[in-house]
């Protein structure tokens, strides 16, 4: 079973539709993900490739680097997705969903790093002692990350959820992680939202 997610007010986009195209304020590309027959890209502003995200019958996703090694994993749980490292025997990384519709992310050693709130306007990134880090916010179709000052450090128009950008501003994680963790819990909304029907 895939992990429940957030009632969605903005439409939900697979991520498999095509090209997600990640922006910084000024609307130059920073980086984009790209659709693959086995999963995505993740590719640079001047599409350099990343990190390859592989995905299996089970939905976990295999991230490997630009020379194809494996370097981690995301596994999906009933309420969670937890980042593997290569060996995929140890969890580095835990995201966990609340019962109120929360989130947080905690280190491999039940460590509490982030907490997710929801909030009428999406979401908001905390510290464990509730300093506020980052807002994810939904308007006229784009969904920004938003630093403490209101300034925008991501942005994307189509083809993730608020939860999905979140991921961003985990960061604690590797730029891979963070992608393959955003590709994970968006894949799971999405055959939440198209599958379960």
């Amino acid at each position: 079973m895939l992990p429940a997610t957030q009632t969605q007010t903005t439409p939900t986009v697979s991520s498999k539709s095509g090209k997600i195209e990640f922006k910084s304020d000024g609307g130059k590309a920073a980086f984009s993900l790209k659709s693959e027959s086995d999963g995505a890209k993740l590719v640079d502003g001047n599409d350099r490739e990343l990190a390859r995200l592989t995905v299996d019958s089970r939905e976990k996703v295999k991230i490997k680097d630009s020379a194809d090694r494996a370097i981690g994993y995301v596994v999906t749980d009933a309420q969670s997705w937890k980042i593997k490292d290569a060996s995929q025997n140890q969890e580095l990384y835990v995201l966990q969903r609340q019962s109120d519709g929360d989130y947080k992310l905690k280190s491999g050693a039940n460590q509490e790093i982030y907490r997710i709130k929801k909030r009428k306007y999406g979401f908001e990134i905390e510290t464990p002692a509730k300093q506020s880090l980052y807002k994810i916010k939904s308007k006229d179709g784009k969904i920004s990350l938003k630093n403490p000052s209101g300034k925008t450090v991501l942005y994307v128009k189509s083809g993730l959820t608020p939860i999905a950008i979140a991921c961003f501003g985990f960061d604690a994680l590797s730029r891979e992680q963070k992608a393959a963790l955003a590709y994970a819990v968006n894949l799971s909304v999405w055959y939440n939202t198209h599958l379960a029907k």
